[in-house]
């Protein structure tokens, strides 16, 4: 099998962050978020990385970040575009963002063709992760007429931010530890009674159970996974494409899949920390925790 590829989900400007915290320091010696993650994947075995970025901060993405990795890891680009659409398809009046994250993956649909995980730009997933997906992809995929895919996963408890709400994907698993389904809910936030409460698909607020797991966008897919995407974006967007700010979700794909039983997905244990930089608040958390794993020797001092 192929060595994978990493997709990097980096086209967000971090609205609520206020700038391309994709690039702001958080180690020692000036690392980004992103270097330790691409940093994480090559130790794992990862050959390639790919940025799932916007054309208009291209130059400045390439020259800051991808420069870094010259000569430690093959690095491609794909461009997410609002107008990426199928035929017969326009952008509404009024809508200025892509289509959400499952959009964003269309976007490299040309560029790998072989089997590929999938992270955020702005999330500290940890170095087991990476291991975890690398090994799930050695394993030789089971000829039974469905595609086989992985996700790693957190407890929600774990991925929250104090500084503001957050989105997750909740996950239920079966006694064998697949995903029996998985649902996007957002603005999670802990309220003062100490539990979690978000929006659930339906539209209603209600409490999301302590010690779920979640998904972080840490996904573990093969080539399939683009033509069952393609065909589910053509139906979201005959649904809702007319509207100014519907996204399409990474769970909410998979979640279609294993309910017409044509994947299923692994959940895969990890003993990484995950931490991620929602809002400028956030950042002092995350730089105190990669200086504790520089000083449990999980990290180098400098990358």
């Amino acid at each position: 099998m192929s060595s994978p590829t990493l997709l990097i989900l980096a086209a967000g400007m971090g609205s609520r962050y206020g700038g391309l915290k994709q690039m702001d320091p958080m180690g020692p010696n000036g690392e980004s978020v992103l270097d330790y993650s691409v940093f994480d994947a090559i130790r794992a075995g990862f050959k390639r990385v790919v940025f799932i970025i916007r054309k208009d901060f291209a130059d400045v993405f390439q020259a800051h970040v991808g420069a870094r990795f010259t000569g430690k890891i093959e690095v491609a680009y794909a461009y997410q575009s609002l107008d990426d659409l199928p035929g017969g398809f326009s952008v509404p009046a009024g809508r200025t963002k892509p289509w959400g994250t499952s959009h964003a993956i269309l976007a490299a649909r040309d560029l790998v063709d072989g089997p590929f995980a999938v992270i955020n730009a702005d999330d500290f997933y940890g170095r087991d992760s990476y291991v975890r997906a690398a090994d799930f992809f050695q394993q030789v995929p089971t000829n039974d007429g469905i595609d086989h895919y992985a996700m790693v996963g957190y407890q929600l408890e774990n991925t929250l931010s104090d500084h503001g709400d957050v989105n997750r994907g909740i996950c239920r698993s079966d006694e064998r530890g697949y995903l029996s389904a998985v649902e996007e809910v957002v603005k999670i936030k802990r309220d003062d009674d100490g539990k979690s409460y978000g929006i659930y698909l339906d539209g209603e607020r209600r409490e999301v159970p302590a010690g779920s797991i979640v998904s972080m966008n840490f996904w573990a897919f093969h080539a399939s996974f683009f033509s069952h995407l393609e065909e589910h974006f053509l139906r979201f967007l005959e649904k809702h494409g007319q509207e100014e700010k519907s996204e399409c979700y990474i769970p909410t794909v998979v979640d279609e899949l294993i309910r017409h039983q044509l994947a299923d997905c692994a959940v895969l244990p990890t003993s990484s920390s995950w931490f991620g930089v929602t809002y400028p608040d956030d950042k002092p958390h995350v730089v105190a925790n990669i200086q504790a794993l520089i000083t449990a020797g999980e990290y180098p001092a400098e990358l």
